[in-house]
């Protein structure tokens, strides 16, 4: 029997905290092992208990959900963070992948996909509002129309945007090269070729560059 998903919820209005606790415990295998009202107890909570799943708030007293990311990520590396905003802002999305998120849930729609958006970032996916999806997109070819530039997109062979893809999925060079039967140095190899050829810099702008490519959502 699979041990239940560990959950964090950190957010600082206690009413919010229970609906979302409420949603999440339709899931019997999942269970929320601690709550967090600001952001400086939610990174504490974090490193103490090592929660497969980090669900924070943007914006909270103390520490802002986007520093507390930040550390998050860094005190406890195995755990996923989820962040909700109000915020349907690319400049915070953008924020939010460079400290570490690995999805950005739009309150206004937590109710219908807070169960969606755990599953996925439990299993090393990103998760994306639909409403912020589109933005990154829309805004996206804009950027690119603006610019008169080609898709650099389009210069990658079949096997770099097979790699590509599951770079952006989280999948690690191990995982990568059990499912494509090479090896992990050759994974390597066209890890960095790909980030060349697209001029990206970290795994946050892989995924960022993923979403507004529509290569994952």
């Amino acid at each position: 029997m699979m041990p239940p998903l560990r959950i964090l919820l950190a957010d600082d209005h206690t009413v919010v905290r229970q609906g979302l606790r409420k949603i999440l415990e339709e899931s019997p295998e999942w269970e929320v092992v601690a709550e967090a009202g600001d952001g400086r107890e939610a990174v504490r909570k974090a490193e103490e208990l090592k929660p497969d799943v980090a669900i924070i708030d943007v914006a909270m007293p103390l520490l802002n959900g986007i520093e507390a990311t930040r550390q998050i990520v860094k005190r406890s590396p195995a755990t996923r963070v989820l962040v909700l905003s109000m915020h349907s802002d690319e400049a915070y999305v953008n924020q939010i992948l460079k400290a570490g998120a690995t999805g950005y849930l739009l309150k206004d729609s937590a109710d219908v996909d807070l169960l969606q958006a755990v599953g996925a970032v439990s299993k090393g996916k990103s998760f994306f509002s639909p409403g912020i999806a589109k933005l990154m997109l829309d805004d996206y070819v804009r950027q690119l129309a603006d610019k008169g530039i080609s898709d650099r997109y389009e210069s990658l062979s079949e096997r770099e945007r097979e790699i590509f893809q599951l770079i952006a999925e989280g999948k690690a060079n191990k995982e990568i090269a059990a499912l494509l039967s090479i090896s992990p140095s050759t994974v390597e190899t066209h890890r960095a070729r790909i980030m060349e050829k697209l001029d990206l810099h970290s795994a946050a702008e892989i995924v960022l560059y993923a979403v507004r490519r529509g290569v994952i959502r």
